[in-house]
């Protein structure tokens, strides 16, 4: 074949590895735009928080399209699986932890118990076998606030309440406090309970509803909390309950700054929401001044929200 056949032939084999190039490098910027965007705060930044653990199944056709064109454009694919984990780093579950169990430390549980439901009792015999010392549910009613109260009236004596959420703790509630951050009307508390270890400074929250056009006061409620926590001086914090705000939402920043989420083990991401489906977690364990926060999703009662127990030690 003459030189003038070959170059012809091997322009047509190449041009198509060019396109497919173009494509990946087309979509790898695409990718890593979106991963960017979710860190801008507002409604934009929610939807994509909220669809971007999702997103890790579209860099898998990536990483697999970008090494059958050609190895050596593996560094394409690279770019946006980089930026996809340093973005999710908090909220990827641990591989090597176990799940939260007894011992030292602290052990809470908090659950949505959903209100209408008629799951209270349910939820609170399920999470107080597990052995937590302190749990804390939200989207209380009078029925289910008043089932929790019975069937832990025993075993957890110290406890307070608050419109839609509430708290029941083995050990001494020695402070309390009825918080509204800005809403107008009270969904979230703090109490100081004195465990064996020294003081915890415990938050329970039920953050506004998050609707499409209306999301101020739930940003709004988020930013107060952790305004809250910042001028907190107590050396160990806890915060929990349904934040209607996954993981990596703008709107959890104010408190990311000041607390760890609790991290879960395996390979699952361990959503809370739907029960029957879970797609998301809006439910959360935040902690500082603990070495360790190992949490596990587990469901108690018909509730729509699995509840989570975490271990706090150290």
């Amino acid at each position: 074949m003459s030189q003038a056949t070959r170059d012809p032939v091997r322009a047509r084999r190449t041009a198509p590895r060019r396109g497919a190039i173009v494509a990946l490098l087309v979509t790898a910027v695409a990718l890593v735009a979106i991963v960017l965007l979710g860190a801008v705060p507002g409604p934009l930044g929610t939807a994509i928080a909220v669809v971007l653990p999702w997103l890790g199944f579209a860099l898998v056709p990536l990483v697999v399209g970008a090494l059958l064109v050609r190895p050596r454009t593996a560094w394409i694919a690279a770019v946006p699986v980089v930026a996809w984990t340093v973005a999710l780093w908090g909220f990827l579950p641990v591989p090597w932890q176990g799940g939260p169990g007894a011992g030292d430390g602290l052990l809470v549980a908090t659950q949505n118990v959903e209100a209408g439901s008629g799951t209270g009792a349910a939820s609170a015999r399920t999470l107080a076998a597990d052995g937590a010392q302190l749990l804390a549910f939200t989207e209380l009613d009078a029925d289910s606030g008043a089932a929790i109260a019975d069937e832990l009236a025993d075993a957890y004596p110290h406890a307070y309440r608050v419109g839609t959420v509430g708290v029941w703790s083995r050990y001494p509630i020695v402070d309390q406090e009825a918080l509204d951050l800005g809403l107008g009307w009270k969904r979230a508390l703090r109490v100081t309970v004195e465990a064996p270890s020294g003081p915890v400074s415990v938050y329970v929250v039920h953050a506004a509803s998050l609707r499409p056009g209306a999301q101020s006061a739930r940003d709004g409620m988020l930013s107060a909390l952790g305004e809250r926590i910042r001028d907190d001086r107590t050396p160990r914090v806890v915060a929990l309950g349904d934040f209607n705000a996954v993981s990596t939402d703008p709107a959890l920043a104010s408190i990311s700054r000041e607390l760890g989420e609790a991290r879960f083990g395996g390979l699952a991401p361990s959503f809370t929401w739907p029960a029957s489906f879970p797609a998301v977690r809006i439910d959360h364990v935040f902690q500082r001044g603990f070495a360790e926060a190992a949490a596990k999703t587990t469901t108690a009662g018909r509730s729509d929200h699995l509840a989570i127990i975490a271990a706090l030690r150290g």
